[in-house]
């Protein structure tokens, strides 16, 4: 899940595997899989940074093997 801002400055949150595509027409837009459109004030690059870091937390091992 990512935090995102509406164009009304209110904050939420979306699952970001249900994102299909953002674009900048000029706001950003972020297109989920449902068909549904969000506005948001972030750009592009910053959706973008925001789902890859959720994607790396996905991945991150929960226990260290060292110690």
């Amino acid at each position: 899940m990512i935090r995102l801002t509406r164009l009304n400055e209110r904050e939420f949150i979306v699952n970001a595997e249900m994102i299909e595509f953002v674009e900048a027409i000029p706001d950003t837009m972020i297109s989920l899989v449902s068909g549904k459109k969000l506005m948001v004030t972030e750009s592009v690059e910053q959706v973008v940074e925001r789902v890859i870091e959720y994607r790396r937390q996905c991945h991150k091992p929960l226990f260290s093997n060292t110690g």
